[in-house]
């Protein structure tokens, strides 16, 4: 059965919509799911992690697929069984990342590459593999989870994961480029965010103007924005969400 049949209304921001959200076990991509669900969308879930995905399934009639993002046939296929279980692929949200800390010097080279192979490869690697089914939909969207990192770098130990982020904001303007007028690309560059992936406990908010760190259901709203109609104007924009960080 198509999950999609019967599970939009029309007063709903995202009925009709089918979305891939990956990453969607836990933090900003959990926070996603779950509100695109209830806006309407039919979502189907990409993770690694597939108990804890179907979880968050079962909570919202989502679909789940398993995938590490890095694997690009594994990607594939899960991107093939999204699509069926959706009946299209109308949207995707790449939320799937790793953060890790270390100097130049100090950090492995093995982990630096680990960082720029989940983070920025894994966003292009599920986004090309949608984009024959993007390209169908009547108004298509990807929206990729960068960081404020990747627009403004000023703190030590962060070489990989700004690199990582900061590539991911130009592959999304170089892709708004090149899939429009009918596919939309933006991103999203979200300062510190309670998830299990930040260490909220160190977190220093005094450069932020609102002194304090975010939820993720904050950030889930502006990816929200990018993905409906609302945003019908917007693309290759790399949208801050980082409580005034980039420019206090």
């Amino acid at each position: 059965m198509n999950i999609s049949e019967g599970s939009a209304t029309a007063c709903k921001r995202l009925a009709g919509r089918r979305i891939v959200v990956t990453g969607a076990a836990s933090g900003i991509g959990r926070a996603t799911a779950e509100l695109f669900a209830a806006e309407g969308a039919a979502v189907a879930l990409l993770d690694r992690n597939s108990a804890a995905a179907s979880e968050v399934a079962h909570a919202i009639g989502g679909f789940v697929a398993e995938a590490d993002v890095t694997d690009e046939r594994g990607v594939e296929a899960a991107v093939r069984r999204c699509e069926e279980a959706l009946g299209g692929i109308d949207g995707i949200v790449n939320a799937a990342g790793i953060m890790a800390t270390g100097s130049l010097l100090d950090m492995p080279v093995a982990l630096w590459r680990k960082i720029i192979d989940v983070n920025l490869i894994g966003t292009y690697l599920v986004t090309r593999s949608a984009l024959a089914s993007l390209r169908k939909a009547e108004s298509g969207t990807v929206v990729n989870i960068a960081s404020a990192q990747g627009l403004l770098p000023n703190a030590a130990d962060h070489t990989a994961y700004a690199a990582s982020k900061g590539g991911i904001v130009n592959l999304s303007r170089a892709l708004a480029a090149e899939l429009a007028p009918h596919i939309r690309v933006n991103s999203v560059c979200p300062g510190m965010v309670d998830t299990p992936m930040a260490d909220i406990h160190r977190a220093n908010v005094s450069n932020y103007a609102l002194k304090r760190i975010a939820q993720p259901d904050e950030i889930a709203r502006a990816i929200l924005f990018l993905t409906d109609g609302d945003s019908s104007y917007v693309t290759g924009a790399a949208l801050a969400v980082d409580g005034g960080r980039s420019f206090h």
